[in-house]
């Protein structure tokens, strides 16, 4: 509060022990961020092992750990690279979102919309039924909620994942890409 009363920063803002996203960003100085086959050194925690999901190429500039609504820990470092452009293709694609396609394309293809809640909508009920009974703060309470949210957690994954496979097919296929604009 001192340097906010002293005119030299904005107000505190306040930091919620529940914030969903729960994280923290480092900056990479003297070697305080490495990486060895599946290791990760990061400052106050030394050397931690990590699942890599690809090779980090280029300078590390900072880390980012995030912790997700499941209790999954994740990391992001950043990197910086000099970047390939694309191949140039001489193809043209118009998209018309929708509501019972998910998109309608010009060249004729229709992608269906893949409705990812009705795969999981019984399992969901089952268990936010089950937290709606538990003893709130109880370990059943807890276990119930972890279970709600792994389910919310898979929804979401197959969401994310079916709009990036989508987007880098469309981008790779594609020089120019027109949208619909949406007035809703």
């Amino acid at each position: 509060f001192d340097r906010f009363f002293r005119k030299q920063n904005d107000p505190p803002r306040f930091k919620s022990k529940r914030n969903p996203v729960q994280s923290y960003t480092t900056k990479f100085t003297n070697g305080n961020i490495a990486v060895a086959c599946d290791l990760l050194k990061l400052p106050k925690l030394g050397w931690v092992r990590f699942a890599k999901s690809r090779e980090i190429e280029g300078r590390i500039l900072s880390a980012t750990v995030r912790r997700n609504g499941t209790g999954k820990y994740f990391v992001s470092i950043l990197c910086e690279v000099d970047i390939q452009p694309l191949p140039h293709v001489d193809t043209a694609i118009g998209i018309d979102l929708g509501i019972k396609s998910f998109a309608v394309c010009s060249s004729g293809e229709n992608v269906p919309n893949p409705k990812h809640l009705r795969t999981y909508e019984k399992q969901l009920a089952f268990w936010q039924r089950r937290l709606s009974r538990r003893l709130k703060g109880g370990s059943g309470y807890l276990k119930a909620k972890q279970k709600v949210a792994r389910i919310h957690e898979r929804i979401a994954n197959a969401r994310q994942d079916f709009l990036h496979q989508l987007s880098t097919k469309w981008i790779r296929e594609n020089q120019t890409i027109c949208l619909e604009d949406l007035q809703v």
